[in-house]
């Protein structure tokens, strides 16, 4: 009973912070008598806090990137061009990677059990080529493949309530040990997994800078996927998303892979596999989840991220398609793309943005030749002659996002091109601007462990207490740093 008693306290204290958010006037501390209603019984509570909280705005740095890599697995070489892929000489705060195809579209691997083996190679790729240059590529963590159906946080020891996480390190017993002796050392990682999906060969890995993890407040982390492909059903083709809030700004990344083809009409199979996705992906809510509301559907969020090998064609020919190509003429060549006419004629993206394209079709480049596109070429075993087009797209929605590059790499890996697009994205953050106040004796503060701690007699405060003080970021007094 007295654990319920302190949780409600806590609960009370991070609602009423929640409304007084919502309110434009300044923040007041008035008296309150014993029969106050509700409202005014929470701000009793937290009036000897004597804080007076702001909303302040930070700019969030987020890259996204896609990538098909036409079924292959990731080799030690590819370490090259994944570094140029993230463009790490301007990194940013957040990576969010996109992947199709990481194994062969087999009947086998469509109908088949699951095999995290390619997901876990990828994300080993990624974490070294980040932590390489940045930290100690010991501490790159690992997370099993999850679902919506098994989702589960893990909370790492040092973070307090301020991130969680789904899945666990990689490292277990002397290798964990070496781990932490090498992060000593060295310094420590300094990106992190938060998330990672995988269904057949659409894959998405979400990794972010260590030192967010305890700066803001990281909650809700939560994946779905969505099949669409053979039958409507199979995962050939569709969509693996995850949805997290950062602070009081909610985000939605949407990695996925549609409809291919290049006959008339072949579009109209696409839009309604984004109509699928839209209408099948959710993030229900779980015993894990905080007193925080969280959204459910896709456009339920307020930033929206949907990239991927989205398949749309140009309406032309080979021949003159190449022409444009040669002249390098960008925005002739873009009147006869499948996906803008959509994002024009308010289809299936309706609302959404896409970044400028200064940049060459990113499909489909020869095996055998890989500077040169399959079209015109001659005839070769097993290799589809394919007009080039602009398959692999990074589109947003909601207010606020500023696209600062949209830019596609040159490695030969695969017969697509990888693409990239780097963000700023305005978060709110509440802050204290009045914290050197004495706190009067029987005030309760709730602790990062989720104890409601009295401060003693002196009106002081405790160990813990001082370092509340010297924290700025509050994301409700519930969940303190």
């Amino acid at each position: 009973m007295d654990i319920e008693n302190r949780k409600s306290k806590t609960s009370r204290i991070r609602e009423w912070f929640k409304r007084k958010n919502k309110r434009a006037d300044a923040y007041q501390w008035n008296e309150v008598s014993d029969d106050s209603e509700d409202d005014s019984l929470d701000d009793d509570l937290v009036r000897s806090l004597e804080i007076d909280p702001c909303i302040f705005t930070n700019e969030l740095r987020i890259f996204v990137g896609t990538w098909n890599v036409a079924g292959r697995s990731p080799v030690g070489s590819l370490a090259v061009d994944v570094n140029e892929w993230l463009n790490l000489r301007d990194a940013a705060d957040m990576y969010v990677l996109g992947f199709q195809e990481i194994v062969p579209l087999k009947t086998k691997n469509v109908i088949g059990v699951e095999d995290p083996t390619e997901a876990t190679n990828w994300n080993l790729l990624i974490g070294k080529t980040l932590n390489d240059k940045y930290g100690c590529p010991w501490l790159t963590p690992m997370l099993n493949p999850i679902s919506s159906e098994n989702y589960h946080f893990v909370r790492f020891p040092g973070f307090g309530r301020r991130a969680s996480f789904s899945g666990h390190s990689g490292f277990t017993g002397p290798e964990l040990s070496k781990a932490q002796h090498e992060g000593e050392a060295y310094g420590g990682s300094k990106y992190k997994l938060m998330a990672s999906k995988k269904m057949v060969g659409v894959f998405i890995s979400v990794w972010m800078k260590k030192e967010f993890l305890t700066k803001y407040c990281i909650s809700d982390v939560k994946v779905s996927s969505v099949a669409c492909g053979i039958m409507g059903y199979l995962g050939n083709k569709g969509s693996v998303s995850v949805s997290m809030s950062i602070e009081g700004t909610s985000f939605c990344f949407i990695a996925a892979h549609l409809a291919s083809g290049e006959k008339r009409g072949d579009e109209g199979r696409r839009n309604h596999q984004v109509s699928e996705i839209f209408r099948r992906t959710s993030f229900p809510r779980s015993s894990e989840d905080d007193d925080n509301p969280h959204p459910i559907t896709i456009l339920g969020h307020d930033r929206i991220f949907w990239f991927g090998d989205l398949n749309y064609r140009l309406y032309q020919d080979n021949i003159l398609a190449k022409e444009f190509i040669k002249k390098q003429d960008w925005k002739a060549l873009q009147e006869f793309d499948q996906l803008r006419k959509e994002l024009e004629d308010g289809g299936v993206f309706e609302g959404w943005r896409e970044g400028n394209i200064e940049f060459a079709p990113t499909y489909k480049y020869s095996s055998a030749n890989c500077n040169r596109y399959t079209a015109g070429l001659p005839g070769r075993s097993g290799e589809k002659q394919r007009t080039p087009a602009w398959c692999d797209r990074i589109l947003w929605y909601g207010k606020g996002v500023r696209q600062l590059s949209y830019f596609r790499s040159e490695s030969k890996f695969s017969d697509h091109r990888p693409v990239s697009a780097l963000f700023s994205i305005p978060i709110e953050v509440m802050k204290v601007t009045n914290p050197r106040k004495v706190f009067p004796t029987g005030t309760f503060l709730p602790m990062p462990s989720g104890k409601l701690e009295p401060i003693d007699s002196k009106g002081g405060a405790r160990s813990t207490l001082l370092s509340l003080i010297s924290k700025e970021s509050v994301k409700g007094i519930g969940s303190l740093p």
